[in-house]
């Protein structure tokens, strides 16, 4: 689970610089704190996935179960 975390607070940080906002202020869109922004950005394993959820939605995106290939 490492590598998703991870890859999914990399795309929320390159979502977040590509426009132009402050983690404080896609913490205020997205109505959760600074903080968790932060946690979530350096992929930090705990964190809360409704509140995962909302910050993907400023963007345009929202967490989903994906169908993996049998060889995974």
């Amino acid at each position: 689970m490492g590598s998703f975390v991870t890859e999914l607070g990399q795309l929320v940080r390159q979502r977040r610089r590509a426009n132009e906002m402050s983690q404080e202020e896609l913490a205020l869109l997205a109505g959760v704190g600074r903080r968790f922004v932060s946690e979530l950005e350096r992929g930090k394993a705990s964190v809360r996935l409704e509140k995962v959820d909302l910050v993907l939605r400023v963007f345009g995106k929202r967490l989903g179960v994906v169908d993996r290939e049998r060889n995974e």
